[in-house]
């Protein structure tokens, strides 16, 4: 299964051939190539995959998403892995 999640952008670095933004999920930040979404800017909300943003979306769509994934507990340390435990696939391995 795929995951897409919306961010924040709080800085955004342009080179040449590039565009990378710094994108907060929650409490995490992490470096996001914009390259296929170019009328992102700071403060938006963008949907990424695999270190890719794919869409803006706005702030009340962004905040749904996160109410869903924290009520999943898989925010900020909350998911199976930082409580010890293991999926199927990892006790099968």
């Amino acid at each position: 299964m795929c995951l897409a999640v919306p961010g924040r952008i709080l800085t955004i670095e342009e080179t040449k051939d590039s565009r990378v933004g710094r994108v907060q999920f929650g409490g995490i930040t992490r470096p996001v190539q914009l390259d296929f979404v170019p009328e992102a800017r700071v403060g938006d909300y963008v949907v990424t995959h695999v270190g890719f943003a794919i869409s803006r979306v706005d702030a009340e769509e962004a905040e749904r998403t996160f109410r869903i994934l924290r009520g999943m507990g898989l925010l900020e340390g909350e998911g199976p892995e930082s409580r010890g435990e293991s999926n199927e696939q990892d006790r099968a391995a």
